[in-house]
This record gives structure tokens, C-alpha cells and sequence, in this order.
């Protein structure tokens, strides 16, 4: 059963407590559950929810990932890891569309220090074996009409690139957690930490409960549990997804292959989107690096200005096929450090506590094996893809 009362908690202590369910802690909570651990998952609102950075429809799934060669194993494992979640569940959360990666080819798009993205990534495809093409512009225009890349441009081109649908797989995983015996409280927020002999005591508005260990995936929310000068090293960066109409070429819309486009030098240049999955209208967003003191001061509307704005700059020119109206928009955040690395570490002055955050916006594709990388860690098991932890 779901917990929604505080007084069914009374006395109890758990193994691990994980605070906050989104992409990761929801996996996370799956794993120690399969484990057979004594888990609880704490969420301030009430997952799947909007408030964070795991929703609005769909998310990229991708092997070839050029932010870093030691991400491409997690990739892989979690797409291991969604088909046995599928499998248990009996429900479609990972959709294989085949993937494009672009760039423009006059100023090769940098993200994260690299020289050029595509270049990377194509580099870390042939070093892995992951099946690929890269194909001319023209070659591209050719086999995906409805996007029309410059004559300068290249194409990186995945047949295992698709997407997820975030809210479901958060859901799935949290029932299969409950099913497997964790409990979940939502609608409650953790106040603070304190260490206490073999763990931490987490400190509740009305009460407090005791772990011996603690997996904080709190998101954005990290700068809650983090002294000041260490907090600003983590930005919360707002992001805008746009549901753009479709005016004509709806088949190739509906069977597109979700797409990446570097289309200048900075990481601002870039625009990606989705097939249509409601055969009105396609997904597409940029990304925004501006940043916001804290997850709740991000402005939550998006307005007609902000839209002509995205239509003007990145959409005009580079699509065939689409009426020039946005259906609707919606707001998630990144939570960003400088070198767009994951976090994952001890909790500073408090070492029962493990802190995953951030993942910098390219977190959800890997949350599946990340969730089961912070079990075996906390239960001393031997990993099935290695990451470093400070």
C-alpha cells in the first residue's frame, strides 16, 4: 500500500531511506526492494509529479552518449534493465525509434568542453560497437525530408536511439517496489539530517525516522541539504518543452526518428525533438543554461513572447511540415554543475548519507542502472558498471 499517513511509520527503522522519487529514486527504491532490504521512499509531492525533472511525455534514450565514454556502459545496462521492467510489468515504457544525432558542420556544437559533440559521440559508437551510420546532408534530407540540414551539416545516425515515457517508468518502478515490500510516503517533505550512532535521523514537520543509510536523489531540492558556498556549485538551469502542430507530412512525423541538432558552437545551439506520439503535433525544446536560485522560484509559465521566440530562432527554416502554432508548453529544470558530470558521493559531515545529484540534464537515459549502481554500493555487492564516487 501507499503511505499517506505519518502514523503508520511510528517506530519503525529502516535499512535505507531514500529521499525523493524521481527518475533515480524511483529506481533506486526498485533495486533495494528486489534485494529484499528494509527501504522507504520519501517525496515531497507525489510522484510521478510536474514539479521536477522527470516529465512531459518523453525522454531520450541513447547509447552513443558524447558526454562522456564512462556513461555508455550505464546507457547500455539501463536499457538491460527497462526491458526486465517491462517484462514484470507487462507495460511499454521504451519505444526503439532509431536516433539522429546533427550538426551544422560551420561551427561543431560543444557541449561539456568537447570540440565537437557529433565527432565524440561517433567516436565512443565505433570504440563500443554500437550499430550506427553517418550520413551526408544530403543523404539526410533524403531519408528524413521534414528536417532540412544545411549542406555543411552531418548526421550521426543509432538504430537502438529512442525514447521513454518518464512518468510511466517512475511509476512502474515505484509498484514494482511496493510489491516487492518497500513503503512510500509522499506529500512529505525531509526538514533535515542529523547523524546518530549507526545512521541518520531524518527530521519530519510532525515526527522522525531513523536509516542506516540514506540515498538522497533529491534533484534540484540537493541545495536544501547543502552549506551555502557548496549549494551555488549546483545550478538550477529552467527548461521549456513545446508541443508544436502539425500541418502536413504527418506520416513522416509519426515515424520520425527522435532527433538531436547542434546547430551553432554554443551549447544554447541545439534543438532536439520527438515523433508524434498524439498525430497532432511534435515535441521539440532547446536548452537554457540561465540559472535560478532554487527549484521553487522557477517560473512555471511559459509565455507568447518566450514561444515566438523559440519559433523564431531555432524552428524557422530547419522544418518542413508544421502550421507554426504551438499547441502547448511545459516547464521541468536541470540541475547543472560546471562540468556536467554527475555527483555522486558522501553527504558532506554526514557519511550514512550518499548524495546523487546532479545529473545535468542528462540523467534519465541512465537512471535505471544508476538506480541499481547505488544498491550494490550500499549492499557491498559487486558492480555491473563502475562509476566514481568522491
Amino acid at each position: 500500500m501507499r503511505f499517506t499517513n505519518i502514523s503508520q511509520l511510528s517506530n519503525k527503522n529502516y535499512d535505507v531511506i531514500i529521499v525523493g522519487l524521481g527518475a533515480v529514486g524511483a529506481a533506486a527504491l526498485y533495486q533495494f526492494s528486489k534485494r529484499g532490504v528494509s527501504v522507504l521512499g520519501i517525496d515531497q509531492f507525489d510522484p510521478p509529479h510536474n514539479f521536477g525533472s522527470s516529465h512531459g511525455e518523453t525522454r531520450i534514450t541513447r547509447l552513443a552518449v558524447g558526454e562522456g565514454k564512462d556513461y555508455v556502459a550505464l546507457a547500455m545496462r539501463s536499457h538491460q534493465i527497462w526491458k526486465e521492467i517491462e517484462s514484470l510489468s507487462c507495460k511499454k515504457l521504451y519505444f526503439q525509434t532509431g536516433g539522429i544525432l546533427m550538426d551544422s558542420g560551420i561551427s561543431p556544437w560543444e557541449k561539456h568542453g568537447t570540440k565537437s559533440f557529433l565527432d565524440r559521440t561517433i567516436a565512443f559508437a565505433k570504440e563500443f560497437g554500437i550499430a550506427h551510420n553517418v550520413i551526408n546532408a544530403e543523404d539526410t534530407i533524403t531519408r528524413f525530408p521534414q528536417i532540412r540540414l544545411e549542406s555543411s551539416g552531418k548526421t550521426y545516425a543509432e538504430e537502438a536511439t529512442g525514447y521513454l515515457l518518464p512518468e510511466l517508468c517512475i511509476a512502474t518502478q515505484l509498484e514494482l517496489a511496493l510489491g516487492l515490500g518497500a513503503d512510500v510516503l509522499v506529500n512529505t517533505k525531509v526538514l533535515g539530517l542529523e547523524n546518530i550512532e549507526n545512521g541518520t535521523k531524518l527530521l519530519l514537520e510532525d515526527t522522525s525516522l531513523l536509516a542506516k543509510k540514506v540515498v538522497l536523489t533529491a534533484g534540484g531540492w540537493i541545495k536544501d541539504f547543502l552549506p551555502k558556498e557548496e549549494s551555488r556549485k549546483f545550478k538550477i538551469c529552467r527548461q521549456v518543452l513545446h508541443w508544436l502542430e502539425i500541418e502536413s507530412l504527418h506520416d513522416l512525423w509519426k515515424n520520425s526518428p527522435v532527433f538531436m541538432w547542434g546547430i551553432g558552437a554554443q551549447p544554447e545551439d541545439f534543438i532536439y525533438g520527438f515523433p508524434s506520439l498524439d498525430g497532432r503535433s511534435v515535441k521539440m525544446a532547446t536548452e537554457s543554461f540561465l540559472e535560478t536560485d532554487h527549484p521553487d522560484l522557477i517560473n512555471r509559465e511559459v509565455g507568447e513572447q518566450e514561444k515566438g521566440e523559440f519559433m523564431k530562432n531555432k524552428v524557422a527554416g530547419r522544418f518542413q511540415g508544421l502550421s507554426g502554432r504551438i499547441l502547448k508548453s511545459s516547464v521541468c529544470f536541470y540541475t547543472v554543475t560546471e562540468d556536467g558530470r554527475f555527483v555522486i558521493r558522501p553527504l558532506q559531515n554526514h557519511p550514512a548519507v550518499l548524495m546523487v545529484s546532479a545529473c545535468s540534464g542528462h540523467g534519465f537515459k541512465h537512471s535505471a542502472a544508476l538506480g541499481e549502481f547505488l544498491a550494490q554500493e550500499v549492499c557491498a555487492e559487486v558492480k555491473t558498471v563502475e562509476l566514481e564516487i568522491d
